[in-house]
């Protein structure tokens, strides 16, 4: 492939609902410019995107894919992304690079949720879209429906660039609104002909919304267009760009993906309306003098570059995607990476077309590439010794599904961390949490099938198995009343016998952030000082798993006052054993309780579905404690819930809420459990005591 400058570069990232129809019209563009010879299909497994056994195998795409490819003497990077709400952080790495966005709809579904996103996403970017509505070779699609759905939903700034004709219930061409002229095709080629009768009303509706956007760029085009003036074609396409560039206008366009019509006039509108990335602003900054750096992907600037995908294929290695945002990156130059503090040569640069690399000898700036065998990770910045520059890390949803998982094989164990410490490498979304203090290891992701992909993955690709099952809530133990224990620890055997008594009182310390709290208020010795440390150290090990449900132990004060001792058996030992009865025994008697943790849970919903999400939160023994109205229609509900019944909460707010909903928590407290949940919990526990397996 050839090298291209900045102003010849697109970036487009294909936005939209899962199944709408993105990674089958990346395999039409690829086709019409002849990356490939004849079109792959989604459902043969054969597409240059879904390249991965997953991907193949469920039919959907899961991983974001850059597809680079020439046409019109400019370079187009189309990143294709999932539509699946699962695998958003894929989406998010994409659109930190995109300059541009094809938001793909399906004509038989209209909009949908995932539409809706997708545009969200493109304002909260701030970056260009283009809309483009796919199936229109299904004869009961009206493009005419979806048009009006979108003006009522996002008003006038959309603008349909072109309209279907239909003969015989089948799509046969289209009418170009600019040039108002129509178009058949016949044998792939797209050959003028006459405007239907039935298309020349939407046409003129269609048109009259352009002039209007056009009159709108300038003061000299607004009187011309009250003057009744008219346009040249030149002039029309001239103010289009820079109303498409800066959003005020979003053109609508449509085709169909399986018989390949209407992708090539949407490939010549990328490269006539998109912008490039130099008219994009991008700073960062300077290590050294601390100053701001305005790279704006300017080609005569210091070399820097970001580092937005890693990619750990099992057969072709590590790639890490970059893009360049100033300076032209050449084989063979050394890079600076400031996240990690080491410079490096980066050998070879590639790009990639799904997953087939291809070597290039330079990238300029704007463009995307990788570099093989990087040590550089997802959301580094690249640069060079001379010019260190630090540019932000991406803004990633953070996951709040988590199963539990179990080596299949024990002889796997470290297997399994180095193979899931190459996932989430690949996607930040997916985080490994070793939860020592409940003897589990848990793994996060964005949803119940992101899990079931990782652990399918596992599996398939390095060959180790996991079984997922629900994850252990980090109950505690505490007491509400008072207690006063003796406990005598005598052990008579041949030689020194074992001797420690202890008498202490037990209560409530009031603070449930401290697992204990020790004192002693022995008076006239008898027990000897040295051994007050032995206690002591009998409660600290107690409070690691309490008497009552083996969990930790909160919010005690444990108060040695009196005891005895032998000058000969006493020991340390002695006294450890006789704190730790005293311990169980004084806990036992002191009214004790478990402690559930608390999240406060934030739901973000349409409006219209704060009455359902409100019913859920009360079955789950939520408190609401507020509603806030945010931008769009939505409401911010928020709520204290039990951490225990968050579980599987992903997968019910989606069914709820079509998708649309979502939610974040956090860890807020711990209260007193239920008596139903804390005879539950209990007999579960003494069950797995009795079977000696109470770590599992």
């Amino acid at each position: 492939m050839n090298v291209y400058t900045t102003d010849k570069i697109r970036n487009v990232v294909l936005l939209g609902h899962g199944g709408c129809g993105k990674t089958s019209l990346a395999e039409a563009m690829a086709y019409l410019a002849g990356i490939t010879s004849r079109m792959g299909k989604v459902s043969d497994g054969n597409t240059i995107s879904d390249f991965g056994k997953e991907e193949q195998k469920r039919q959907i795409s899961i991983s974001m894919t850059s597809i680079p490819m020439e046409w019109e003497g400019c370079k187009i990077n189309i990143l294709d992304t999932p539509g699946f709400f699962d695998f958003t952080g894929e989406v998010e790495e994409a659109m930190s690079v995109a300059d541009a966005a094809i938001i793909v709809i399906s004509g038989k579904s209209g909009i949908e949720v995932g539409t809706e996103k997708a545009w969200d996403l493109c304002e909260k970017y701030n970056i260009p879209r283009m809309i483009y509505v796919a199936d229109m070779d299904i004869d009961d699609v009206s493009y005419r429906q979806v048009v009006q759905d979108l003006v009522e939903k996002y008003g006038k700034k959309i603008a349909p660039f072109n309209l279907p004709i239909r003969e015989n219930e089948k799509f046969v061409g289209y009418v170009n609104v600019i040039q108002e002229k129509g178009f058949r095709w016949e044998n792939k080629e797209a050959i003028e002909t006459e405007v239907p009768e039935y298309s020349k009303e939407n046409l003129s509706l269609y048109r009259d919304t352009l002039m209007e956007a056009v009159a709108e760029t300038s003061e000299e085009f607004m009187d011309r267009y009250f003057g009744g003036d008219t346009f040249s074609e030149a002039e029309i396409r001239a103010a289009l760009r820079s109303n498409v560039c800066d959003g005020t206008i979003v053109p609508v366009e449509m085709g169909s993906n399986i018989l390949c019509q209407g992708v090539y006039t949407l490939m010549d509108d990328i490269v006539k309306y998109m912008p490039s990335p130099e008219n994009r602003k991008m700073a960062g900054i300077n290590m050294n003098t601390n100053e701001i750096f305005e790279a704006n992907f300017d080609f005569s600037k210091p070399k820097t570059a970001f580092v937005f995908k890693t990619m750990i294929d099992p057969f072709i290695g590590k790639y890490s995607m970059i893009k360049v945002r100033s300076g032209v990156i050449k084989t063979d130059d050394t890079l600076y990476d400031s996240n990690k503090d080491i410079e490096m040569k980066i050998g070879k640069l590639y790009i990639l077309q799904g997953n087939k690399p291809t070597e290039v000898p330079e990238l300029h700036a704007g463009d995307l590439g990788a570099l093989q065998k990087s040590e550089a990770a997802t959301g580094d910045t690249l640069s060079t010794k001379a010019n260190p520059v630090q540019y932000a890390k991406m803004d990633i949803s953070n996951p709040y599904t988590s199963m539990r998982y179990h080596p299949q094989n024990k002889a796997d164990i470290d297997k399994i961390a180095q193979s899931l410490a190459k996932i989430a490498a690949e996607d930040p979304t997916i985080k490994v949490v070793n939860d020592s203090e409940n003897r589990q290891t848990l793994i996060y992701g964005m949803g119940d099938l992101h899990l079931e992909v990782v652990a399918s993955k596992l599996l398939n690709e390095y060959k180790v198995g996991v079984d997922l099952t629900k994850p252990k809530v980090a109950f505690r133990e505490t007491i509400r009343k008072n207690s006063d224990v003796e406990y005598k620890y005598k052990k008579q055997t041949g030689g020194h016998g074992q001797y420690g008594h202890v008498k202490m009182k037990f209560e409530p310390s009031g603070d449930v952030s401290q697992p204990y709290v020790f004192d002693q208020v022995v008076v006239g010795g008898a027990v000897p000082k040295n051994f007050f440390p032995a206690v002591e150290k009998g409660i600290a090990e107690s409070v690691l798993r309490g008497p009552l449900a083996a969990y930790p132990v909160v919010g005690v004060k444990a108060t040695l006052y009196d005891g005895s001792y032998h000058p000969v058996d006493s020991s340390e030992m002695a006294f450890k054993v006789a704190a730790a009865q005293a311990f169980k025994k004084g806990f036992m008697e002191a009214g004790p309780v478990l402690l559930e943790p608390i999240a406060t849970l934030k739901v973000t919903v349409p409006d219209s579905y704060t009455g359902d999400v409100m019913g859920d939160l009360n079955k789950r023994r939520g408190r609401v404690l507020g509603m806030n109205p945010v931008s769009g229609g939505k409401t911010q509900v928020e709520a204290d819930v039990p951490m225990m019944e968050l579980y599987g909460y992903c997968t019910q707010l989606r069914s709820m809420t079509g998708g649309s909903g979502v939610y974040e928590y956090e860890f807020a407290r711990y209260e007193q459990a239920p008596s139903d949940i804390q005879e539950k919990e209990v007999a579960a526990r003494a069950e797995k005591v009795a079977a000696n397996n109470v770590e599992d």
